[in-house]
């Protein structure tokens, strides 16, 4: 392992660190999930064979499976596109990546992300939200708006563009993976401060996933990581952050290695031994989290769109967790509809703990 390698996995493992204990800045709002709660609170998309969200479904047309096992809901709410704000809050939040991307790329994507928010004299039907990640850090706007030209002016006025070196050979872009997760680590706390469901749009290629024959790490270090693993699903489900990666490169990236390697690190991670550094990949996460990789079109705005079709219909989901065996044990989640050409998607699992370590 090189000089370079290592420096950057003892980044990787300081920060993993600090995000697993410190986690998200206290909260402004009442979380979904209060401290020391068991409930588990999903959000749930259906959608028809079209990919069209699907309203007006009942209690009854859903089942919830646990690691295979029906589970009885205690909560149900159905959220419609004519929804009162009070009722049903919910916020995007739009990261421009300068960081992973050229120059061009990312001129391409404000251009693209500008005119989508002046559609409709910019008038937004969801409070929206600007984050802008450059190379020295992550800048999120403090309160969302309905106003799109404010947005649009705002992003336009944002010159600071990506100026980190260029690759230098394998697993190189330490600098981006570095600006990368602390930024992920602002939006987390960002939506942890804020009501409601956040559909967090991130317009990136994503980072490195930094995983190969080069990065071997100690049982120790993999411990460490496997809690970041940990933390993090658990403060973007208990923000309901609900996470989708756009790549901008369209068509143009398809194809190519970082576009379909994130897929062998979809599975949930149910044990230090087997956490790798691709299990934090924007990619992933999103996932996960329930939200959806967009990375075939040369169309941006519509890809744009698509992730919007989300927050048109949903259904927020709760169940008590069972007590789990050992601390941070995985459970896969299956939401199904009982209606025929309908599909559910919702965040695909959570780490469970003994009832006595909750909140912990």
């Amino acid at each position: 392992m090189t000089m370079g390698m290592r420096t950057l996995i003892k980044f990787l493992l300081v920060f993993c660190f600090a995000f697993a204990i410190d986690g998200p800045a206290q909260q402004n709002a009442a979380p979904a999930q209060p401290s020391g709660s068991h409930s588990i609170v999903l959000d749930v998309v259906v959608t028809d064979k079209s990919g069209k969200p699907v309203s007006g479904l009942q209690q009854e047309d859903f089942s919830l499976l646990d690691d295979k096992t029906a589970v009885k809901m205690t909560a149900f709410h159905a959220t419609a596109e004519t929804a009162d704000a009070a009722d049903s809050p919910r916020q995007v939040v739009f990261v421009v990546d300068a960081v992973n991307g050229s120059s061009q790329t990312v001129s391409f994507e404000k251009q693209q992300l500008q005119k989508m928010l002046q559609q409709d004299s910019g008038h937004l039907a969801i409070p929206t939200t600007l984050a802008i990640l450059t190379d020295s850090g992550s800048q999120i706007q403090s309160q969302p708006t309905l106003n799109g030209n404010d947005l649009a002016n705002a992003l336009n006025e944002s010159t600071a563009l990506r100026s980190l070196p260029p690759s230098r050979g394998l697993y190189a872009g330490n600098d981006r993976i570095q600006v990368s997760m602390h930024a992920l680590q602002d939006v987390t706390r960002y939506a942890a401060s804020q009501p409601g469901r956040k559909f967090v749009i991130w317009l990136s290629a994503g980072w490195p996933l930094l995983t190969g024959p080069r990065v071997d790490l100690t049982l120790t270090q993999k411990q460490t990581l496997f809690r970041t693993v940990v933390a993090i699903s658990q403060q973007l489900r208990e923000a309901r952050l609900t996470l989708y990666a756009v790549d901008p490169l369209g068509m143009n990236d398809a194809g190519t290695l970082g576009t379909v390697r994130y897929g062998g690190f979809l599975k949930g991670v149910t044990a230090p031994t087997k956490v790798e550094y691709g299990n934090l990949a924007l990619q992933v996460l999103a996932i996960q989290s329930g939200g959806l990789v967009l990375n075939s079109s040369n169309d941006l705005q519509k890809m744009i769109a698509t992730t919007l079709t989300d927050a048109k219909a949903y259904y927020t989901l709760s169940f008590d967790a069972p007590p789990a065996d050992h601390a941070d044990e995985f459970h896969a989640l299956e939401v199904k509809v009982d209606k025929p050409g309908l599909t559910a998607r919702t965040r695909t699992g959570y780490y469970a703990e003994p009832y006595q370590a909750a909140g912990r």
